[in-house]
């Protein structure tokens, strides 16, 4: 069978030549183009950010939640806290349809979805003394939105702390490296937390070279490590031990003081996933390794090894984090606007954070396409799925033994991956030799950047209990009140906790896919309502558009999991669940434009009017 250009090869000896540097070349002109512009227009013609305004974490300041950041900590927090498997996973996965689909969407999403999303929705939660996307629901639509929000909120939450801890476990398991830099990271940040706030309080640049340093000091240290057969002996953990650590570990980082432990643990994260990406992107600028993935493939339509779907509506759930995600509406409500010293920070950390994001999956996207197709599905598809494509791995025998590990049949995106990432730097002059290592340093990589959003979403969990709690016994209102912070942080923790030890990511993972996208869809429509509540319905389209577009989006993709995923396979749960997120949230939407219409009649009544009286009546 004859294929030209553009087409995937079956063969595994005709590939889409095209430059991997243009690619991230363009997208890096985009999201510096969309920072500056659109960005800056939303900032000041949409919000109207107010510099002279007092935040919460000025005005509520308590040393535990509420506590004024430094910009670029905070930046780093809240990057590390967002920038999960998504934005890793999901494109690598994507990569089934091609890699021109994956890069569109990714590119135009974070642009005019995934970054007005976060930056809206940060600043909602921020003019809302902090409170969470349940709470702003009720206060922008009312209160039956509100209580249905926060059960869908607090379900969606607990399945994508459960699929991103896997994620963790299936990379760390069996990986002394991956654990010993991982434990490091955590007397490393407690280190800095003390020392930025009560050694020398406000020394950021002193704590980033600490840290910096130290983590530096770890990641040489860790193959050393690993080659001792004594310390591996002790870091290496099964899957079973790994499920039980994770969640201890979100317990202590919920419970502890945010500036202790989790937050700068984070921001010293961010080094680690910025200094990594921005390492791959110079691979590519020095290697620029072809596209060798199909621009389209023949699995566009459907029937394909890795995503039970057509690309309509899979790509979009499959990409997820990577241009819009409703975790980021968690984080965005949760610790980081409690932590804001000055509104117009909002710009920098909400927008500016998602389009680093795009661009990290850019590279992952990248990373996944540099593979010959045949290789691809040969790591990504299951054995029996591989063998129905009649394809013959091309370069994997030699790459599984650059890398010392059988990578045939690993699916989940995190070893295609890192095949990828090592595959670029080992082409690097001086570093030909070097596989193995690059691919054991990716692995550890992907176990840091995942877990950073696991400390911080399960601190987010607990306040969405306290709140939920405190509905009912008042004391758990009390933000300081410490049987509080803890009962809820143990409850909350059980319950992912729980699914992680017993569950799989292949029963988890395609209900957090679509429950996501709900959330982002949710919290885009939420804040349209208070744009248009402050009289701004003339420029309510900068959300109403991507939040009413995801609607079809959403509502389809969870209609074919339930009908040709979940039905067919018995997983009668995963239906009920499906089913039921997907009518809460229709209810939470229909309320939501019940209230648009109301807004809108109650701003051409007032027309007539002056101006100050009109906007006054918008706002009630």
């Amino acid at each position: 069978m004859h294929h030209g250009k553009g087409a995937l090869s079956f063969s595994g000896k005709e590939y889409t030549i095209m430059n991997s540097l243009t690619l991230v070349f363009t997208a890096l002109c985009v999201f510096a183009i969309a920072y500056r512009f659109y960005g800056v227009f939303i900032a000041s013609k949409v919000l109207a950010l107010d510099p002279e305004r007092s935040t919460p974490a000025v005005v509520m300041e308590d040393g535990h939640d509420y506590h004024e950041t430094n910009k670029y900590v905070l930046f780093g927090h809240h990057f590390a806290a967002i920038a999960a498997a998504g934005p890793l996973l999901g494109p690598v996965l994507a990569a089934q349809f091609g890699f021109l689909p994956g890069a569109l969407w990714i590119i135009i999403g974070a642009v005019v979805a995934g970054a007005v999303h976060d930056m809206v929705i940060l600043f909602a939660s921020v003019r809302h003394q902090g409170k969470s996307l349940s709470l702003i629901a009720e206060s922008e639509i009312g209160k039956r939105a509100g209580t249905i929000a926060s059960y869908a909120i607090l379900f969606i939450l607990i399945l994508t702390l459960a699929g991103l801890s896997i994620a963790v476990v299936n990379a760390m398991f069996h990986s002394p490296w991956g654990t010993y830099t991982v434990f490091c990271t955590l007397p490393i940040a407690l280190l800095m937390g003390v020392y930025m706030h009560k050694i020398r309080p406000g020394d950021v640049k002193g704590g980033s070279v600490m840290g910096v340093v130290l983590l530096g000091l770890t990641i040489y240290t860790g193959p050393y490590v690993a080659a001792n057969s004594t310390l591996a002996g002790l870091l290496t953990l099964s899957k079973a031990q790994l499920s039980l650590f994770i969640p201890l570990y979100g317990f202590v980082a919920s419970v502890l003081p945010v500036w202790l432990l989790l937050c700068p643990r984070d921001y010293l994260s961010t080094y680690l996933k910025l200094g990594t990406i921005g390492a791959l992107a110079i691979g590519i600028f020095v290697v620029h390794p072809p596209l060798n993935m199909a621009a389209i493939t023949p699995y566009a339509g459907g029937g394909g090894p890795i995503i039970p779907g057509s690309l309509f509506p899979f790509l979009f759930i499959t990409i997820a984090c990577g241009a819009l995600s409703g975790f980021h509406a968690i984080i965005g409500t949760g610790t980081t606007p409690k932590m804001i010293a000055n509104e117009r920070d909002i710009l920098f950390v909400g927008y500016g954070a998602m389009l680093v994001e795009g661009f990290v999956a850019i590279m992952a996207l990248v990373a996944a396409c540099v593979l010959v197709p045949a290789d691809y599905f040969a790591i990504n598809a299951a054995p029996k799925a591989y063998e129905a494509l009649k394809m013959t791995p091309v370069n994997l025998p030699e790459l599984a033994a650059g890398v010392g590990e059988q990578l045939q049949g690993r699916p989940g995106g995190a070893v295609s991956l890192a095949v990828g990432m090592a595959y670029i730097f080992s082409s690097i002059p001086l570093m030909k030799n070097l596989m193995a290592y690059w691919y054991h340093f990716a692995i550890m990589f992907e176990a840091v950047f995942i877990l950073t959003a696991v400390d911080t979403g399960t601190r987010v969990g607990r306040y969405l209990l306290q709140e939920m709690i405190g509905r009912f016994v008042p004391k758990f209102n009390e933000k300081k009140w410490m049987p509080g912070i803890v009962i809820t942080s143990l409850l909350f923790t059980f319950a992912w906790g729980y699914l992680v030890y017993t569950g799989d990511i292949a029963t988890i993972w395609p209900l957090f896919g679509m429950s996501n996208q709900l959330l982002a869809t949710c919290a885009l429509i939420v804040g349209t309502t208070m744009i248009i509540r402050m009289g701004k319905a003339k420029v309510a389209w900068v959300t109403a558009v991507p939040g009413i577009l995801m609607v079809p989006v959403t509502m389809s993709a969870g209609y074919l999991n339930v009908v040709n995923n979940f039905w067919p396979k018995g997983l009668y749960l995963l239906v009920t669940l499906s089913v039921v997120l997907m009518i809460m949230m229709a209810l939470v939407f229909i309320e939501s434009f019940r209230k648009w219409y109301q807004l809108m009649q109650t701003v051409s009544q007032a027309d007539l009017e002056e101006p100050t009286v009109a906007l006054e009546r918008a706002r009630k």
